[in-house]
């Protein structure tokens, strides 16, 4: 209560100084004054008071966009909506509101000392929205809403790929499209084919999320289950390369394990869990188009069809003449070989072309001209000189750095066997371990 009695004249001195700026407008404490009393508000805290703290640091960049200062303005505004973060299954404004102020700072200020503080709230962030898109593509799906299932957990998957629950998600979303599958199977239906091609289609969806885990997230747990469900489906198994081992090996390291007495506190807490985001990877800078139910629907229709478009129902015409047929002319018939053009035929042949006079020979029983010039050179040098040595040629005892960079990103580029799988496989707990948080 003293501080904010204490504050208070503060801010509305400070106020008063910074819209008093008809009287030095040219002075460099201006820019000072406006920074403090964004700072004033920010430090006060509360809701009235972090909108005011916004409106001034807005104000900042807008007056003084080329400071060092107004980078740090900018992520003092996305900081303002990452506290007033609620639960995924709460009001997901302020979450929204972080993830573009976070963009913004990394897209306007990208030499700035402050875009990897940036990044790592903005994974925080994309952590928080991907749960809540997580957990209502789960209520669609558990309530066999499957298009409804399969536009959110494929929206999810394409927008933040390094969401924790990534590889539980695209199995979701196989097991959506095989639920599909099931509805299909069981429902009555004229057109056989028509049915046959939706689930061939269906099961294609399936086996792409199902091996988008294998190769993506070989690592994760539901890794051994997507390949049974591949099994299952008859659909080729991938092997995942030393490089998607080793990148997702070290997102699984990146990320905090949290105690569970932790988790149980923040289920009554009010802002989210963000210890299952990972503190190394790029985020998200631009949202992929999202997909509706509608648009899955459509796509099962169009492939129903076998492809969707009617160019495979069009007749291609092709305009053979112009006109009525000529007197005494036969009807024109499709399976007649093509005859000559008429016209081309009664017309006179053109006159042969007459050699040019003033046109070079080449003639090779002529003469050499005896005032024909000469390279001073000798009979040796004109014989085929070798080829000269090439710049980027690597010389015999020399090793280049090339070469070696080629070779390491080959070597990422090899398929991991099950024993790089495995042994990168986080060790889980057993019994009673799973109780201890240590």
């Amino acid at each position: 209560m003293v501080h904010l009695l204490a504050s208070k004249p503060i801010l509305d001195q400070l106020g008063r100084s910074c819209s008093d700026t008809n009287t030095y407008p040219d002075s460099e404490y201006i820019a000072r004054a406006k920074l403090s009393l964004a700072d004033s508000w920010y430090d006060e805290g509360g809701t009235a008071s972090l909108a005011e703290a916004e409106n001034e640091y807005n104000d900042f960049k807008t007056f003084f966009p080329n400071m060092p200062e107004a980078a740090e303005a900018q992520l003092k505004i996305a900081n303002i909506h990452y506290q007033q973060m609620e639960l995924p299954d709460r009001d997901y404004t302020h979450a929204m509101r972080a993830e573009e102020e976070y963009r913004n700072l990394i897209t306007e200020f990208p030499d700035s000392k402050l875009v990897p503080e940036a990044k790592r709230r903005l994974l925080q962030v994309q952590e928080v929205i991907a749960t809540r898109e997580f957990e209502v593509g789960k209520f669609y799906y558990l309530r066999q809403s499957y298009p409804a299932a399969i536009a959110r957990l494929k929206t999810l998957v394409d927008r933040y790929p390094l969401y924790s629950k990534a590889d539980e998600a695209l199995y979701l979303l196989g097991e959506s499209y095989e639920g599909e599958i099931t509805m299909l199977r069981a429902r009555p239906v004229k057109d056989e084919a028509a049915k046959a091609r939706m689930i061939d289609d269906f099961t294609k969806k399936a086996a792409e999320a199902y091996s988008r885990i294998l190769t993506r997230y070989p690592l994760m747990d539901r890794a051994d289950d997507a390949r049974l469900r591949l099994v299952d489906l008859k659909q080729p198994i991938p092997k995942p390369t030393k490089a998607e081992v080793a990148q997702n090996k070290a997102e699984m390291a990146s990320r905090h394990e949290t105690p569970m007495l932790t988790k149980v506190r923040h289920t009554f807490a009010k802002h989210p869990d963000v210890s299952g985001a990972p503190s190394k990877g790029e985020p998200s800078l631009v949202d992929t188009q999202p997909m509706s139910a509608t648009e899955v629907v459509q796509e099962a229709s169009r492939a129903a069809m076998g492809g969707g478009t009617n160019d495979s129902h069009s007749l291609a015409v092709e305009t053979v003449g112009t006109g009525a047929p000529g007197e005494n002319q036969a009807a024109p018939r499709s399976d007649a070989p093509a005859a000559a053009d008429a016209n081309a035929a009664s017309a006179p042949a053109p006159p042969a072309a007459q050699p040019d006079p003033n046109e070079l020979k080449n003639d090779a029983n002529a003469a050499p001209d005896p005032n024909e010039l000469k390279p001073n050179v000798s009979a040796d040098s004109q014989a085929a000189a070798p080829p000269p040595q090439q710049v980027n040629e690597i010389q015999s005892g020399q090793t280049s750095s090339s070469s070696t960079a080629a070779s390491s990103s080959s070597d990422d580029q090899q398929t991991a066997s099950d024993s790089d799988i495995s042994s990168s496989k986080p060790k889980k707990k057993k019994g009673l371990q799973k109780l201890n948080p240590f």
